[in-house]
């Protein structure tokens, strides 16, 4: 039996054990804790970093160019008040032309610019009586409905800004400012600008516009329209000449240096030029605007033929830049109705035109880049009215608008449609290669 000393000796032996696996299962413990909080550390840091790197990529994304500004232009053609609207438009009191835009209205108020060509003078009762063609006088009350309708920018240099002479043509200038109606290509005084820098939306557009000459044997002369003007004239009015066009080339250079020079984000150029009439551009006007589109100006708008032409993406010769011409936009008001142009069209392109959109977006790191263009054509409504007919342009966003949307029946309805029809076979293959070129909505898809 074992004596009280053999008993005390394995009681202690037994403590020592417990206390030896206390302390060995506490340490594993500690180390498991250890384990499970350098596992938690490592886990953090790697959240962490994964957080670092993303904000890291979410600051480069960030870096990348983007859209700060957008300015959408419409353009419309030509404005021509003939004796026939002139009537229609006499009232007991004065004129009214109020007919002419509440169908395109929302159109142009819809655009941050809106701009016309104004085929007509404001020679005023001291040039004699209002008249139309072949020498256009129209009342002053035009000016009113035009700028009531949306239209804020007006083209002046064309075949018919002389038809008043040397008065008419600044008092048309004259007559624009005091309505506020901004307007480039003639000029009241040799001090007025021949070209703006306009900021729209944020964008600064450089803007001119130029129209043809006659050709004319008078030295240091220039013949509008068939007529030699005043040599007082010829500093108040941008014209080009045909039989002298590197003089042209050479200012329209400097233009663009100008333009630039002045902070313009991107250039257009409105040309009144061309054939009277031919439905196609003629060799001058393709091989003007591959010139200009060389010189770096981004949007060519064409007028004067009164009829609807193509429109063409070119590219320039060094291929550091690309234009979108449009070489005529036909008519928006006028009588020319194709019962009534036998010999020269009588096909009815002469009621025809369009609303011509060119938009321009200026990106963060200061590029501005021609983002896209459109087309909606456009025919001149002939109705009875007034003191006779009267005239308004209807826009045609497809083919059968003018009976589902303005009320048309019968012929007008039929009219129509065919311009509608017309217009499209003209504009659609080059506007289609423009939109794709430039990834902007197709208008065209049939």
């Amino acid at each position: 039996m074992p004596n009280k000393h053999s008993k005390r000796r394995k009681a202690i032996i037994r403590r020592r054990i417990f206390v030896l696996s206390c302390v060995v299962i506490l340490a594993l413990i500690i180390l498991g804790i250890s384990s499970i909080v350098k596992s938690i550390v490592k886990s953090t840091k790697n959240e962490e970093k994964k957080e670092i790197t993303s904000s890291q990529t979410s600051s480069t994304k960030s870096k990348e160019p983007y859209i700060i500004s957008t300015a959408k232009v419409v353009n419309t053609g030509d404005i021509i008040v003939h004796s026939t609207v002139l009537d229609g438009a006499k009232t007991a009191d004065g004129y009214d032309f109020s007919a002419f835009f509440p169908n395109v209205k929302k159109y142009f108020n819809e655009a941050d610019l809106a701009v016309a060509n104004l085929e007509v003078t404001f020679g005023g009762t001291e040039s004699g009586k209002y008249s139309g063609y072949p020498a256009f006088n129209t009342p002053d009350s035009l000016a009113d409905v035009i700028k009531n309708s949306g239209i804020n920018f007006l083209l002046t240099a064309n075949n018919h800004c002389y038809d008043t002479g040397m008065f008419g043509l600044k008092r048309t200038a004259q007559v624009l400012k005091s309505k506020n109606m901004e307007f480039i290509g003639t000029k009241e005084t040799e001090n007025d600008p021949y070209y703006v820098v306009k900021k729209v939306n944020g964008i600064k557009i450089g803007m001119t516009c130029y129209t043809y000459e006659n050709s004319c044997d008078v030295a240091g002369r220039k013949s509008i329209n068939g007529a030699i003007i005043s040599t007082q004239a010829n500093g108040l009015l941008n014209s080009f000449s045909y039989d002298y066009i590197d003089k042209f080339y050479t200012e329209a250079q400097k233009t663009v240096s100008l333009m630039k020079k002045d902070g313009a984000d991107c250039i257009v150029f409105y040309m009144h030029w061309g054939e009277e009439y031919q439905l196609n551009q003629n060799t001058w006007q393709k091989t003007i605007a591959q010139k200009l589109c060389n010189l770096g100006v981004d949007v060519i708008v064409g007028g004067h033929p009164h009829v609807v032409q193509p429109i063409e993406l070119l590219h320039s010769e060094d291929s550091q830049n690309t234009s979108v011409c449009i070489y005529s936009m036909g008519n928006a008001i006028s009588n020319q109705r194709k019962e009534l142009m036998s010999p020269e069209c009588t096909t009815g392109h002469t009621e025809d035109g369009m609303l011509f959109y060119y938009t321009f977006d200026k990106y963060s790191d200061g590029t501005t880049v021609l983002s896209s263009v459109d087309i909606i054509p456009t025919w001149v409504n002939k109705y009875k009215g007034g003191s006779g007919y009267q005239y308004t342009m209807i826009p045609l966003e497809n083919a059968t608008d003018g009976a589902s949307l303005y009320g048309l029946t019968g012929d007008s309805a039929s009219r129509c449609q065919k311009s509608y029809e017309r217009t499209k076979q003209i504009v659609m293959a080059g506007l289609t290669e423009c939109q794709t070129a430039l990834g902007s909505k197709i208008r065209f898809t049939d």
